[in-house]
């Protein structure tokens, strides 16, 4: 059985609560046969989510700083960034249907080849932002550009999947679960924090007209060199006979969508939900506040985009307490407290918005450290919820779903309602993931009690 504290939102069937003898004796002769350190499989899972949320977000600071003016140049500035935002989202649309076309991939060809395929649409979805010329040069024929490429980042991001936070979280010891849980987390500040940076360099060096012109595009290029390097990294450790091994030992195949969805649907759902808060936040304090500093204040972008990379020393820090936390308190109990929180940042969120420069930067310090504690346990809550068999695609489709739902429309949604109605709309926002969160978990909790 797990250990309490290690289980989160588990199962409503009780049959899938334990393993049977015949599952518990592989599972020991899987240890016997390859005695993995769970530390090399947190390498490749942080530099593979890094470099993974490097693209994220070089696409996603180019949103604020660069699409509206190249492709939406007769738009005045806020119908620019609004429409530069309806694009955005598309990835995570795309994202689940690439999680299941490049497991159909993995199924037929294997491992390797799904990763490489996936890594290499990745990296050319992204470094052919850079080569796509503006709308003032070949009409809105760009814009569809843009959009064609974007989707193509969506299906990569689906199909670079390769089980390894799964099989982290099966091999770590009981009593670190937590901790091993939001080793892979640490990709999303360290992500940032390299494209913020890179960005910011360029507008001091190059200056704005400069920028505009040309240097915006060097970010896109230098994603595909990393994801290069991210893929051999990750093929050095999913390749080798004792990953192969006991990634097929630990069930961490694919499992077809039909007897997914009929068999798992209501755990990969509630698996979303109580991710929600977590996801909602990810946008409103990377995304979103980036766009509101630049279309109505005065604020320096590149001071503001330094604030934010110190946010980003912030939530690895939050990540780190999280996994400590999560020892201690379990799982569930972590993400539970920690959706509460956000709900309560939601009340004041847009008060600090409103504070000028100090109540932005403490908005984005404050938003960047709950990020990192309730981000940090996000992976827990879609692994523990499958049993076995159905782990590898459970965790893929959920991570996928929750995504879509929290994360892909905050930009649009949170700028399009605050420009128009007010910044308290960002709060009610966050009090919404918070309540999904917190009602999935509740909802767990009651079926835990019942079963």
């Amino acid at each position: 059985m797990k250990h309490p504290k290690d289980s989160n939102l588990p199962s409503s069937n009780p049959r899938q609560q334990s393993l049977t003898v015949s599952e518990a004796e592989r599972l020991r002769n899987a240890s016997d046969k390859a005695h993995i350190d769970p530390g090399d499989i947190a390498v490749g899972v942080v530099i593979g989510r890094s470099s993974e949320y490097f693209d994220f977000f070089v696409y996603a600071i180019a949103s604020v700083l660069v699409f509206p003016a190249v492709f939406f140049p007769d738009s005045d500035p806020l119908t620019g960034m609004l429409k530069s935002f309806l694009v955005f989202p598309l990835a995570f649309v795309a994202r689940p249907v690439g999680t299941l076309l490049f497991m159909a991939v993995q199924t037929r060809l294997g491992r390797e080849a799904k990763l490489t395929a996936a890594l290499f649409l990745l990296g050319s979805s992204t470094a052919g932002i850079a080569f796509l010329p503006g709308t003032e040069s070949i009409g809105v024929a760009a814009v569809w550009g843009l959009a064609l490429l974007r989707i193509g980042q969506g299906i990569a991001l689906g199909g670079s999947w390769d089980g390894l936070p799964s099989l982290l979280a099966m091999n770590a010891p009981e009593n670190r679960r937590g901790w091993y849980a939001m080793l892979g987390q640490l990709g999303a500040p360290v992500g940032f924090a390299l494209a913020a940076g890179l960005f910011a360099y360029l507008l001091m060096a190059l200056g704005e007209t400069e920028f505009a012109r040309w240097g915006w595009r060097y970010p896109f290029y230098v994603a595909f060199a990393i994801n290069v390097v991210a893929l051999f990294a990750r093929l050095r450790l999913v390749s080798t006979d004792d990953y192969v091994r006991l990634l097929e030992d630990r069930a961490l195949r694919p499992t077809p969508f039909t007897e997914m969805a009929r068999t798992q649907g209501y755990n990969v759902l509630l698996g979303a939900l109580a991710a929600l808060a977590s996801h909602a936040l990810f946008h409103v304090v990377t995304v979103f506040p980036l766009s509101w500093v630049k279309l109505f204040t005065q604020r320096s972008l590149v001071e503001f985009l330094q604030i934010q990379m110190l946010g980003c020393v912030f939530a690895a820090v939050g990540i780190i307490a999280s996994g400590l936390i999560a020892d201690r308190l379990g799982r569930r109990t972590t993400l539970g407290a920690l959706a509460a929180s956000i709900a309560a940042f939601s009340g004041f969120a847009p008060t600090l918005l409103q504070g000028g420069p100090v109540g932005e930067t403490g908005f984005i310090l404050i938003g960047f450290t709950l990020l990192g504690l309730s981000y940090g346990q996000a992976a827990g809550a879609v692994t523990a919820n499958f049993s076995p068999q159905y782990r590898y695609t459970g965790a893929a489709l959920t991570h996928d779903l929750a995504w879509l739902a929290g994360a892909a429309f905050a930009p649009v949604i949170t700028l399009g309602l605050s420009a128009h109605f007010g910044l308290e709309y960002v709060g009610l926002y966050l009090l919404t993931g918070a309540a999904g969160s917190l009602a999935a978990l509740s909802v767990n909790r009651a079926l835990e009690l019942r079963g």
